[in-house]
C-alpha cells in the first residue's frame, strides 16, 4: 500500500554528521599539528639560544678575562723579580701559570666547535708564548738575591711582547663579548617569537573550540532539540503534529523514519480503537453471558433442589411402605430412584458449592491454617475413625485468605486422601508447609491408591471420575473446586509426579491474595452438607 511507503532517501551529496565530523576533526588536528610543530620548532631554538648563551657564551667570556688575570700576575711577579732578586715574587708566577694552563684548557672546550674562537684562543696561546720565551722563563731562571740584568736590557722588548699579548686578548674578548651580545638578542627575538606563536595557538584553539561548539549546535543540538519537541508533542496526544527533517542527511533521515512511524502509529491506533470498540462490545456480551450463567447455576442448584427434594421424600416413601411388598425387579427400581435422587441432591449440592468460589466466599483475612486444620479433622472424625487413618502435619502458617475456601480446601484434599486409600492398609496422611519466596509450598502426601501419571491433569477438571460412583462415592467436583480456590488466592496446584508410593497434591498460596473483583450481588442458597469427592 502506497500509505506504507518509507520516505525517499536523500541524495548522496548530502553531508552526514559522520562526515561532518570526520572532516571537522581532521581539519583541526592539521592545524593544531602544524601549529604545534611551529610552537616545538621555537621552544627548541629558545632552548638552543639559552643554552649556547649560558654554557658557552657567557662561561667562554668570563674564563677569557680569568686567563687576562692570570697572565697579568704573571708579569707583575716577573717584573717584581727581576727587579729586585726576591723570590717570593716568583710565586705569582708559578700560580700564573696554573691557572693559565687551566683557563687555556677550558676555553679550548668551550670553543671545540667554534672556528674563529679557536683561531683567537691560537693566536692569545701564540703570543703568550712569545712573551713566556723571551722574557718571563729567561728572568725566572735568574739566580736569586740581585736584580736580573735582563730586566733592563729586555725592557722595551718585554713591554712589546706584552703588549701584542694584551692586544690579542682584547680582541679575543671582544669578539666574545660581540658573540653573546649576539645571542642575547637572538634568545631575546627567539621569545619574542616564542609569545607570538603561543599566543596564536590559544587564538587558533580558542577558535577551533568555537566553531566546533557552534558546528554542533547548528548541525547536532538544534535539529536533536528540534525532533525532541516535536517527539513530546506526540508522545503528549498530538499524533497529527508532523516532524520537520533538519540538521546533516542522517538526522533528516531519522527525523524522516520517525516521522514515518508516527504515522504508522496513527493508522495502528485508529485500527486499535475499532478493536478496541469490538472488544468492549464482546466484553459487554461476555458479561451478560457469565451473569445469565451465574443465574443458571444459582437456579440449577437452588431452585431445583425443593423439587428434587421432593422427588428424594417421595421415592423413600415408597421404600419404607411398599418395600417387600412388590416383586424384586420394584424394589430395584425404587432404590435406583432413591439412590439417584440423593446422588443428584449431593452433585447440586458441590455445583453450588463450586460457583460460589471467588464469588460468594470472598471474605480475606488473616487465617491460622493450623486452626482451620483442626476444624476440617473434627468435621471428618467420623471417616477418619472408620479408616483408622493417621495425619500429622507441620507447623502451618497464618495466611491473609478466605477462612471458609480455606476449610474447604482442606476437607477435600484430607477427605480424599482417607477415601482413596489401600484395602488392606491404613491411610497415613502428611502435611507439609515450606516458606519459597513470597509463596508458601504445601504438599498433602498419603499412601493410598494414588494417582497414574496420565491423569495428573485430568483430576483437576470439573465432573471427571476416574473411579466408577460403586467403587468410590462422590461428585467429582472436588480437586476441580480445590484448583479454583488454589488460583482464586494468586497460587497454583498439581499432582506430584515423581511421588509413586500413594498421591501427593502440591500446591501454592501467597501470603496475600491479588485483588478481587467486587463480590457477586447472587443470592446464597441453603445447601446440605456433603461428603468431597475427586
Amino acid at each position: 500500500m502506497s500509505g506504507n511507503a518509507r520516505p525517499p532517501a536523500r541524495t548522496s551529496s548530502a553531508w552526514t554528521t559522520r562526515r561532518w565530523l570526520r572532516v571537522g576533526v581532521a581539519v583541526s588536528l592539521t592545524v593544531l599539528t602544524l601549529l604545534g610543530a611551529a610552537g616545538a620548532w621555537v621552544l627548541a631554538e629558545t632552548e638552543s639560544i639559552s643554552n649556547e648563551l649560558v654554557d658557552v657564551k657567557s662561561p667562554a667570556l668570563s674564563t677569557s678575562f680569568r686567563l687576562e688575570s692570570a697572565l697579568l700576575n704573571q708579569e707583575t711577579g716577573i717584573r717584581g723579580y727581576g727587579a729586585t732578586g726576591i723570590p717570593d715574587f716568583l710565586a705569582p708566577y708559578r700560580q700564573g701559570l696554573t691557572a693559565q694552563t687551566t683557563h687555556t684548557a677550558r676555553l679550548a672546550e668551550l670553543l671545540h666547535d667554534d672556528a674563529a674562537g679557536l683561531k683567537d684562543l691560537k693566536a692569545v696561546q701564540d703570543a703568550v708564548e712569545t712573551w713566556q720565551a723571551k722574557i718571563a722563563r729567561p728572568i725566572a731562571a735568574a739566580p736569586a738575591g740581585t736584580p736580573s740584568p735582563l730586566t733592563t736590557e729586555r725592557a722595551t722588548q718585554g713591554k712589546e711582547a706584552f703588549d701584542a699579548l694584551r692586544a690579542v686578548l682584547s680582541s679575543q674578548q671582544e669578539r666574545l663579548r660581540t658573540e653573546r651580545v649576539q645571542a642575547v638578542e637572538d634568545l631575546s627575538s627567539t621569545m619574542v617569537l616564542r609569545n607570538w606563536v603561543f599566543t596564536a595557538i590559544a587564538a587558533v584553539i580558542a577558535a577551533l573550540t568555537v566553531l566546533v561548539f557552534e558546528g554542533l549546535r547548528r548541525g547536532i543540538t538544534t535539529p536533536l532539540d528540534q525532533l525532541g519537541a516535536d517527539a513530546r508533542t506526540i508522545a503528549g496526544g498530538d499524533f497529527d503534529h508532523p516532524i520537520t527533517p533538519t540538521g546533516p542527511a542522517d538526522l533528516r533521515r531519522l527525523s524522516a523514519e520517525i516521522d514515518f512511524m508516527r504515522r504508522r502509529l496513527v493508522r495502528e491506533l485508529a485500527f486499535t480503537e475499532e478493536a478496541r470498540g469490538r472488544l468492549d462490545a464482546q466484553t459487554a456480551d461476555l458479561q451478560r453471558s457469565n451473569a445469565e450463567l451465574e443465574q443458571f447455576a444459582y437456579v440449577a442448584s437452588h431452585d431445583l433442589q425443593e423439587p428434587l427434594r421432593k422427588v428424594s421424600s417421595f421415592t423413600q416413601l415408597l421404600q419404607r411402605r411398599y418395600g417387600g411388598q412388590l416383586d424384586a425387579r420394584a424394589d430395584q427400581y425404587i432404590d435406583y430412584a432413591v439412590d439417584g435422587a440423593n446422588r443428584m441432591q449431593i452433585l447440586i449440592n458441590d455445583l453450588l458449592d463450586f460457583s460460589r468460589v471467588g464469588r460468594v466466599h470472598h471474605e480475606l483475612k488473616s487465617v491460622d491454617l493450623g486452626q482451620v486444620l483442626t476444624q476440617t479433622l473434627s468435621s471428618l472424625s467420623v471417616s477418619i475413625e472408620e479408616s483408622g487413618a493417621s495425619i500429622t502435619h507441620d507447623l502451618l502458617p497464618s495466611l491473609v485468605a478466605d477462612p471458609s475456601q480455606m476449610g474447604m480446601l482442606w476437607q477435600n484434599l484430607i477427605g480424599n486422601a482417607v477415601k482413596f486409600h489401600r484395602p488392606d492398609q491404613a491411610p497415613e496422611i502428611h502435611i507439609s508447609a515450606t516458606r519459597e519466596g513470597v509463596l508458601w509450598r504445601f504438599s498433602v502426601t498419603d499412601n493410598g491408591i494414588g494417582i497414574a501419571p496420565e491423569y495428573a491433569e485430568k483430576v483437576f477438571v470439573i465432573f471427571q471420575r476416574l473411579h466408577t460412583k460403586d467403587a468410590y462415592n462422590g461428585s467429582g467436583i472436588g480437586l476441580a473446586m480445590c484448583k479454583k480456590i488454589v488460583e482464586f488466592h494468586g497460587g497454583t496446584i498439581a499432582v506430584d509426579p515423581d511421588y509413586q508410593e500413594g498421591a501427593r497434591i502440591t500446591f501454592t498460596l501467597a501470603s496475600e491474595p491479588p485483588e478481587l473483583t467486587g463480590p457477586s450481588t447472587m443470592p446464597e442458597a441453603t445447601r446440605a452438607d456433603t461428603e468431597p469427592a475427586r
